[in-house]
């Protein structure tokens, strides 16, 4: 199966446990794999054929962003469930989510969650 790739997206949002992560944000980092046949865009050139990846983006901008979640598990599940809902073409979806600044004691790149889910599974 083919992929679209869209790797290390930025974000500034609200999730997390603790009251301050909640109040003050953080950055988060996603990387998404989305796994679609690519065969018939590859032949056409034509954007209704593929799934546009400004739209993932844009979901994923949203849920980050905008809505607010304990857990990275959450956000990774209806970031997920979002982009099946609203791209048919995906059959695939592999979500990491980095937590580079998370509220721990020590030296860490980040803490991360990745979760893979497919279509009607």
């Amino acid at each position: 199966m083919d992929r679209i790739l869209l790797k290390n997206l930025c974000f500034y949002g609200f999730h997390g446990v603790l009251p301050e992560e909640n109040k003050l944000g953080q950055k988060f980092i996603v990387d998404a794999a989305l796994y679609v046949d690519l065969k018939e865009a590859g032949s056409s050139d034509d954007v209704f054929d593929t799934v546009n990846y400004a739209e993932v983006h844009e979901i994923i901008q949203h849920h980050v962003t905008i809505k607010q979640y304990k857990l990275l598990e959450t956000l990774a599940t209806n970031i997920a469930n979002e982009i099946f809902q609203k791209h048919d073409k995906v059959q695939e979806i592999e979500l990491t989510i980095k937590k580079p600044e998370a509220p721990v004691k020590g030296i860490f790149d980040y803490f991360a969650v990745e979760i893979r889910r497919k279509r009607n599974a």
